[in-house]
């Protein structure tokens, strides 16, 4: 069935929001964040501290979007009042590994006893410090530091070996503030 529907976002202190050709652009205190939202059938305007969302006679598809939308921008607004922080940990039982930060690369060295090092390139926009044994990631953007995790995750990610045995690598303990429960 098609419904009218007008969702409406209450923008919180020191947040603001506009809409570009760009994209929906949310400052706050700690930094900006710009979306492309674009649906020929769902509307985006900003009327002070408020953000609409409507669609007229919305199917399936555009109900999808203007929600997810909606999450998109809650996503945003946290990000932009307090940075998203994903932490890893450094695990290495067989061979002493060693992880540097430079030039927007984030190197691994004597990962299982190789002698040439396993690289990945930072994204801007995140910034990545080595503490011990463990990594920290911080964006303002959840999905440039959950992807930027993950890339660092996989660069260590050991196919062929038991994994009982082999528990060596970099692994995600904390996305987002929330703890990563490994089966």
């Amino acid at each position: 069935m098609k419904l009218d529907i007008l969702e409406e976002v209450m923008l919180p202190e020191g947040v603001s929001a506009t809409v570009s050709s760009s994209g929906l652009l949310v400052k706050g205190a700690k930094g900006e964040v710009v979306r492309k939202l674009d649906n020929i059938r769902v509307s985006l305007t900003v009327k002070g501290n408020i953000v609409e969302f409507a669609s007229k006679k919305a199917t399936k598809r555009e109900k999808s979007f203007l929600y997810s939308s909606i999450a998109h921008l809650r996503n945003m607004m946290a990000g932009v009042v307090s940075p998203y922080t994903y932490t890893l940990k450094i695990c290495s039982g067989h061979f002493p590994m060693t992880c540097t930060i430079s030039n927007n690369m984030f190197t691994i060295k004597n990962f299982l006893g190789e002698k040439v090092p396993r690289t990945v390139r930072l994204r801007a926009g995140v910034s990545v410090k080595l503490d011990g044994d463990k990594v920290m990631i911080q964006s303002v953007n959840k999905e440039l530091a959950g992807q930027t995790a993950a890339d660092i995750e996989k660069a260590t990610r050991i196919s062929g070996k038991d994994l009982r045995v082999f528990q060596d690598g970099i692994y995600m303990i904390e996305k987002a503030g929330v703890a990563v429960e490994h089966a």
